[in-house]
C-alpha cells in the first residue's frame, strides 16, 4: 500500500485516507467490511480481490480470484448476503465480432463474384487489415463459449469456493444487479441483438432459474422484429432494482423504467431518448429519494472511445458525457429537468490522450446521502453532486487522483460509498482510493 507522490492530487472537500495499488478496475463494492473488486481486462489473471476494510487508513487484501480463460474478463462483482456473483466476458476485440459477421460475407460474396473471395476482399468487406484475417478465421472456428456469469460462496472471504460457472451466449455478460432472491443479467442471448435483461432466480445458487426476459422492441430478431438503429446502438447496459420497479440506461436507446411487480412479466412503464442530440450513451439510470413531492431519478452517460485523431477532433466539438436529472412522478411523461457537466477547465488531465474525461457512472443504490450523487468522471475524478434542488446540481466535493504509473491522466472508472459514508474510488488502469468527504463548514 501506498500514496503515490509523483503529482500532486486535487481535492475539494475530499480527503484521501489510503490508496491500494491494484490492477486497473472495472467495478467496486462494498458491504459491510468487505469491498469487492472487479478487475478489467484480464490484467495478470485477476477476476476479483476481496479487501478487509474495517480500518479504512490500512485496507489488506483478503483473497484474489484468477479469471481462469485468457480470452476473458471478469471486471463486476456484487455480494448479496454469502452469495458472491461477477461476469464472465469476452476480452474487447474486433476480432471476435467479425467473426460473426464471415459466414453471412462469405456466402454473400461467394455468390455474387461467382468465385471463393480472396482474404483481401474479405478484409476489405469486413473493414479490417487483409493480416486480421487469419485471425478472424480462426475465431470463426472455435467461437468464444465462455460467457455468463460465476456464483461464489464467499462465506468465508479468505477462500471463496466456486459454485457454479452459467453460461449465457455471445460475449457473454457485462454489467448487473443482484439481491437475495434474484440475478438482473445484462448478457447477450441467441435470438436477440445486443444485451437484454435476463433474471435468474439465485435462491438455489447452484442452479440458477431463468424467469424472464425484458428487451428494447426491435432487438429480438429471431422473434420477427426488426431494428430501426444500426448495429447494436439501442441495447441494455444494466438495470438496477429497487422495489417493484427497474431502471435500465439502454445505451443509444435512453433510459427505461421497468414494472417488475411480477417478476415473471417485466412491462416497460417509462422511456426517455435524449439521443440525438447528446452523443454519448446512456450507461446507467437510478431512481432517487423523492424531493417536494417529485419522485427524481438520476442518469450518467458514458464517454465512449475515441478510436482515432479523427473521432478526437470531433469529440472537442460535442458536449461531454454528463450526469442527467428527471422529474419521474408520471413514467409515461417523464421529463428532463437539468444536466450536470464537468468544465474541462476543472482538470489538467481534461484533454490527455490516451484516455477519456466525461462521466461514467455513480454509486449505485445510495447511501452516501439523500440527494448526493458520487461520479466517477474518467480524467475528471471523482465529483460529489447534490441534486436538492433537481433544477440546479451543484457540486459539493471533487478529487481527481494522479495518472497510475506510465498512464497519460487518471481514469476513475467506478465509486461506492459504504454505510459509514467513506468512498471507495477504483481507477481504470491502477489503483484504489478510500477516501473522506467532509462538507465545507460541517
Amino acid at each position: 500500500m501506498n500514496a503515490p507522490s509523483q503529482v500532486a492530487s486535487l481535492a475539494r472537500n475530499v480527503t484521501r485516507l489510503s490508496h491500494l495499488d491494484l490492477p486497473g478496475a472495472g467495478q467496486v463494492y462494498v458491504d459491510g467490511k468487505h469491498a469487492y473488486i472487479g478487475h478489467i481486462t484480464n490484467q495478470e489473471g485477476l477476476a476479483t480481490s476481496i479487501l478487509d476494510v474495517s480500518d479504512p487508513k490500512k485496507p489488506r487484501i483478503v483473497s484474489q480470484l484468477p479469471v481462469g480463460d485468457p480470452d476473458s474478463h471478469s471486471h463486476k462483482a456484487r455480494v448479496a448476503g454469502d452469495i458472491m456473483i461477477v461476469n464472465m466476458e469476452q476480452n474487447a476485440s474486433g476480432i471476435g465480432r467479425k467473426a460473426d459477421e464471415l459466414p453471412k460475407l462469405r456466402t454473400h460474396l461467394t455468390a455474387s463474384l461467382g468465385r471463393a473471395p480472396t482474404h483481401a476482399e474479405l478484409a476489405a468487406a469486413l473493414g479490417v487489415k487483409e493480416s486480421d484475417i487469419p485471425a478472424v478465421e480462426a475465431a470463426e472456428k472455435k467461437p468464444y463459449d465462455q460467457g455468463g456469469f460465476k456464483i461464489y460462496d464467499v462465506s468465508d472471504r479468505a477462500k471463496p469456493k466456486l459454485i457454479t460457472h452459467h453460461k449465457t451466449h455471445g460475449r457473454g455478460v457485462h454489467r448487473f444487479d443482484m439481491d437475495a432472491d434474484y440475478a438482473y443479467i445484462s448478457t447477450e442471448v441467441p435470438g436477440y441483438i445486443g444485451n437484454i435483461l435476463v433474471t435468474y432466480d439465485i435462491r438455489n445458487p447452484a442452479k440458477p432459474e431463468e424467469v424472464s426476459r425484458w428487451w428494447l422492441p426491435g432487438q429480438h430478431i429471431a422473434g420477427g422484429e426488426k431494428p430501426t438503429w444500426p448495429g447494436r446502438q439501442h441495447r441494455l447496459h444494466h438495470a438496477l432494482r429497487q422495489g417493484d420497479r427497474m431502471w435500465a440506461g439502454c445505451w443509444h436507446g435512453g433510459v427505461r423504467m421497468i414494472d417488475v411487480s411480477d417478476i415473471r412479466k417485466p412491462k416497460t412503464i417509462g422511456a426517455y431518448n435524449y439521443h440525438p442530440p447528446f452523443p454519448e450513451p446512456s450507461h446507467t439510470f437510478m431512481g432517487m429519494p423523492p424531493i417536494d413531492g417529485r419522485q427524481i431519478a438520476v442518469a450518467i452517460d458514458e464517454e465512449d472511445h475515441a478510436h482515432s485523431d479523427e473521432e478526437l477532433a470531433r469529440r472537442r466539438t460535442r458536449p461531454h458525457a454528463c450526469l442527467w436529472v428527471f422529474d419521474v412522478t408520471d413514467p409515461g411523461k417523464i421529463q428532463p429537468l437539468s444536466v450536470y457537466q464537468v468544465s474541462e477547465l476543472e482538470s489538467p488531465w481534461s484533454r490527455a490522450t490516451p484516455g477519456r474525461f466525461g462521466a461514467h457512472q455513480f454509486q449505485e443504490h445510495t447511501k452516501g446521502g439523500a440527494t448526493l450523487v458520487y461520479c466517477a468522471w474518467f480524467a475528471g475524478g471523482l465529483r460529489i453532486v447534490d441534486i436538492a434542488d433537481p433544477s440546479a446540481p451543484r457540486e459539493v466535493g471533487h478529487f481527481i487522483p494522479e495518472p497510475a504509473a506510465s498512464k497519460a491522466c487518471p481514469q476513475t472508472n467506478d465509486v461506492d460509498v459504504d454505510e459509514r459514508g467513506l468512498i471507495y474510488a477504483a481507477d481504470r488502469y491502477n489503483g484504489l482510493d478510500i477516501l473522506e468527504f467532509k462538507r465545507a463548514g460541517a
